[in-house]
């Protein structure tokens, strides 16, 4: 950690304001383009502008063909491993993982897909995902990953808005003690639905053979031994690389289009730049493929930018114990590991001490990035501390693509600050508006927004609702895309992520933050985990109500650490925060990427009617929560 990592980071942030057409168009020549673009940034397509206009590409091409035609095709691109299904494992080179894709694009265009044309993926963590999505993008189909498992009606909502030609899927999903099977599910959102995609294709897994309905649903095994392999097909780089859902306010979910250039362009940037990986690194982000996390970076960018990329279908934890994390990164050699840090405090949770740890011989391992949920200084400290490389916590967002804020390891890593993902990405004009659109002064809390244009890679649109998309997004700040969240940036420029917007609650006038809340309870030696929530209160407007996740092996009673979380925040952030209320909890509501359910936790508490969210884990947490509540006089009223 230097003073050239801050004049390079300060050099490069500088130029991609001031000039991003040379910044962009820089990083852009490391691709393979079938035409160059007329324009990099063209600002004039309202609001936020088009990146690369003009300019032609495929990113099949790019993330598989150019490999092979540079002379990597021996070189390895994916590793699957599975201890859910058996400890299986399964390595394909680039040119296998090419072959592959170019059959399976052979299999969708005798099915009459072509440019332009949909296809759901509705898949567990298998390699058939991965050249899918790949064999899609080679013939210009618009992908939309829904997270297998999913209930039919949510799959429902997503055919409808798409329009899928076919859906591809597979007969199961294996959990760490249960098969799900998925044909059922896809039948009934098909049932359910009012569009009817014509052909469903279906990989056999051996844990479940699922019935096929002649006509429509076609054996993956048997169509790829028929395959003629497809050319990569040329597209616009403004046009739609892929459809990925998130969550909506509405309870309808929004569509994040992801375009082919500046997708393509940004994520190869940002392996060097910010994860600091070269050709050939072991590359591991521990997600899921039907969240954006495994689109960027499990997919696109490791092998666009020729690294080995992990695909790892199991837990954390229970999989078959702790240590899961480690036997993979040592099997595998990974050098870079990108997870949430919900999984970093499950291990916490089950092994605090870090025993397993000395299991394994992690010497290949040199960074871990954390994102997805705020990594609190107290799981930030441990995974320093027992790992002894650096950790690196940065912040994005589905409709990012790619980090807003992080630690630029390409640059050289500058200081770290608990609880703050360091400094704003090149590319990202990020200041704090309080509720006016006015300018925050440095330390104090607001609403976190970009200002436009936003950089390549980021949403285009919203499938087939520009005006939501303007509405969700541009509307309440002009000139800012909202990310949504709250938080400040400190004198040194660096950001501080607090909580979402609609966790700053209110208590007596004052604007306090839940994440703050939380960072202390998490500092408590007993406590593993924890989630803050504002819950209504006719005299304070709000109140700050804490839940509590302690560590494996605690044997101290619920009441006495209650009191001493209760009393560490009045002393680290004072009386005004009344915090008076916290309960111990076996677990948290999350979804299936690891985000706390701080809102539907809220609806409980307060006794509105809720809605279990599609995206829930596992929704019997909600009636522990419930549980729980009602020891402290609280109560829900489910929908």
């Amino acid at each position: 950690m230097s003073s050239d990592a801050e004049k390079n980071y300060q050099r490069a942030y500088a130029l991609s304001l001031s000039d991003p057409d040379s910044f962009w168009g820089s990083a852009a020549e490391d691709l393979h383009w079938v035409k160059r673009w007329d324009k990099v940034l063209d600002t004039s397509r309202s609001p936020h502008g088009h990146w690369f206009v003009g300019g032609q590409l495929n990113t099949c091409y790019n993330a598989l063909d150019r490999h092979v035609e540079n002379g990597r095709g021996d070189h390895l691109a994916l590793i699957y491993d599975s201890p859910v299904a058996g400890s299986e494992v399964a390595s394909f080179s680039y040119r296998e993982l090419k072959d592959l894709t170019a059959k399976f694009a052979g299999v969708l265009k005798s099915n009459g897909v072509g440019k332009g044309d949909r296809v759901i993926i509705y898949m567990p963590m298998i390699p058939e995902t991965v050249i899918a999505m790949l064999a899609c993008a080679r013939i210009g189909a618009v992908h939309s990953v829904v997270f297998g498992g999913f209930a039919s009606n949510e799959l429902a909502v997503r055919i409808d808005d798409a329009k899928p030609d076919v859906i591809v899927t597979a007969s199961c999903g294996i959990e760490i003690n249960r098969i799900i099977p998925y044909m059922p599910l896809l039948n009934d959102a098909i049932d359910i639905a009012r569009y009817k995609p014509s052909k469903t294709i279906v990989v056999q897994r051996s844990q479940e053979i699922a019935e096929l309905q002649c006509g429509r649903d076609i054996d993956w095994q048997e169509a790829m031994a028929d395959a003629e392999p497809a050319d990569c097909v040329t597209v616009n780089a403004t046009d739609p690389l892929y459809i990925l859902y998130t969550s909506g306010t509405t309870g309808l979910p929004k569509g994040v289009v992801r375009d082919n250039g500046g997708h393509a362009v940004a994520l190869n940037w940002t392996m060097n730049t910010i994860y600091g990986v070269e050709a050939d690194d072991v590359y591991w982000a521990a997600s899921d493929v039907g969240w954006v996390v495994g689109h960027s970076y499990i997919v696109y960018g490791p092998l666009l930018k020729g690294c080995t990329s992990i695909l790892y279908e199991g837990k954390p934890v229970g999989t078959p114990d702790a240590g899961a994390f480690w036997r993979v990164i040592a099997d595998h050699g990974v050098n870079t590991l990108f997870t949430a840090p919900t999984a970093f405090r499950a291990i916490k949770k089950e092994d605090p001490e870090g025993k397993l740890l000395g299991k394994y011989d992690l010497g290949e391992f040199e960074t871990l990035f954390l994102a997805g949920e705020r990594t609190d200084p107290d799981t930030l400290s441990w995974a320093e501390e027992k790992l002894k490389i650096p950790v690196i916590d940065h912040w994005w967002q589905t409709e990012t693509g790619w980090s807003i804020a992080a630690n630029h390891k390409g640059y050289g890593l500058l200081p770290v600050k608990p609880g703050s993902p360091t400094k704003v990405a090149p590319g990202w004009n990020l200041q704090v508006l309080d509720d006016q659109c006015n300018l925050m002064p440095a330390g104090e809390v607001g609403a976190l927004c970009a200002k436009l244009p936003m950089p390549p890679g980021s949403l285009l649109t919203l499938w087939n609702a520009h005006e939501r998309f303007l509405e969700s997004y541009m509307e309440e700040f002009p000139g800012y895309y909202k990310t949504a969240d709250a938080g400040f940036i400190d004198e040194d420029d660096y950001v501080f992520v607090m909580s979402r917007t609609d966790d700053i609650i209110n208590v007596a006038g004052h604007r306090l933050s839940t994440g703050a809340m939380e960072e202390v309870l998490a500092s408590h030696v007993d406590v593993a985990e924890c989630a803050v929530i504002g819950i209504a209160d006719q005299l304070k407007g709000q109140l700050p109500l804490g839940f509590l996740v302690l560590k494996a092996g605690v044997q101290r009673d619920d009441e006495t650490i209650v009191s001493e979380v209760v009393q560490l925040v009045r002393d680290q952030i004072g009386p005004v925060a009344a915090f008076k209320q916290a309960v111990v909890v076996q677990r948290l509501p999350k979804t299936r990427s690891g985000k706390i359910l701080r809102g539907t936790m809220q609806k409980i508490a307060d006794n509105e009617e809720y809605r279990i969210p599609a995206t829930i884990d596992d929704p019997s947490i909600l009636e522990e929560i419930d549980a729980a509540l009602q020891t402290l006089g609280l109560s829900s009223a489910r929908q």
